[in-house]
């Protein structure tokens, strides 16, 4: 069973920057897929973006431009860092991991607000 865990979430003004880590624990083996979700107050769950073993990405287009995806596979760890942070973006963040395109496990999130 694979266990994530998130960190570096908090409160950042509009236009600045945080970086959210996850780190994936219970695994010899390297997780295919990795990535991060995030659900805002009163909306569902949607994607941010998402990285394979061997590097290839996804992004929503909110996140374009804005947020990169890094991880290391020695660790089982992935990164975001999110750049010109908007009000909007102001969700709890999910670290998220799968043996395949299906998600299998959840981190409990991380909260990121954007307020001045």
């Amino acid at each position: 069973q694979v266990q994530l865990v998130e960190s570096g979430g908090g409160l950042a003004q509009p236009g600045g920057s945080l970086r959210l880590s996850c780190v994936g624990s219970g695994s010899a083996n390297v997780i295919y897929l990795m990535g991060w979700y995030r659900q805002a107050p009163g909306k569902e769950r949607e994607l941010v973006a998402l990285i394979s073993s061997g590097g290839t990405t996804t992004y929503a287009d909110s996140a374009k431009g804005r947020f990169i995806i890094s991880r290391d596979n020695s660790k089982n760890s992935v990164d975001l860092q999110m750049t010109n942070l908007k009000p909007e973006d102001t969700a709890v963040y999910y670290c998220s991991a799968g043996w395949s395109v299906v998600m299998d496990y959840w981190g409990k999130g991380t909260l990121v607000t954007v307020s001045s």
